[in-house]
């Protein structure tokens, strides 16, 4: 052996760093692109051992993605941070409603009463008026119709005839005759009204025929 030769070492050990050179530096990014998705995902990140809650998992997600948006070269990963469009029930899409619609939806006036009920309340006379234009009288007619009511009952819709069992403002004979016009003949003029001037139509053709007839007869 010559003396300016250096004594081989009797073994060589492991280089202090050797598994770092053995790592693929892609194999570590992969590592790290993993463990930031798990953060990510679960909201939680693994350190000494121990789980640590994520203080914000939708920053990790940004993180993440401009990390793997700008390594490789490849295309950016997709994280979905769960930043989605709420979902909407048939109620959440209907329209508000139109306060003008709502109010005239809403009727606070008094119900109106039915006509007849307004003009049985009405002096028998005003609905003899009212009513003369249905039958096809003329205004005209009203002094011959006055006339003869006038002397029949004086328009009294209880007026009752007790030798003739006549009954209200037309006279009847019968009184219950009126029931064809109405059930409660016996008490509401506009029934009995409506009775008397079909039967002067049906009878005379008009009040002043039917006026003409009583001036002649004393009746009608």
């Amino acid at each position: 052996m010559s003396s300016d030769a250096k004594p081989a070492p009797k073994h060589r050990g492991t280089p202090r760093h050797a598994h770092l050179k053995e790592t693929p530096k892609k194999a570590l990014r992969n590592t790290m692109v993993l463990s930031s998705v798990a953060l990510a995902v679960t909201g939680v990140s693994v350190g000494a051992g121990v789980l640590q809650a994520a203080p914000d998992v939708t920053a990790a997600a940004g993180d993440l993605n401009q990390s793997l948006g700008g390594a490789g070269g490849g295309e950016a990963a997709v994280v979905d941070t769960g930043d989605r469009a709420p979902v909407l029930s048939r109620s959440d899409q209907r329209d508000s409603a139109d306060p003008a619609k709502a109010a005239g939806l809403v009727d606070d006036r008094p119900a109106a009463m039915t006509d007849t009920r307004s003009l049985s309340d009405s002096d028998p006379k005003d609905i003899a008026r009212a009513l003369m234009g249905d039958f096809g009288f003329s205004a005209d007619q009203f002094g011959c119709l006055d006339s003869l009511w006038t002397r029949e009952s004086n328009w009294n819709p209880r007026a009752d005839n007790p030798t003739s069992s006549a009954y209200g403002i037309p006279q009847a004979l019968p009184g219950s005759k009126m029931a064809s016009a109405g059930a409660d003949w016996a008490t509401n003029p506009v029934t009995q009204i409506t009775w008397g001037l079909g039967y002067i139509q049906d009878r005379y053709g008009s009040p002043c025929s039917a006026w003409g007839h009583s001036q002649s007869v004393g009746w009608y």
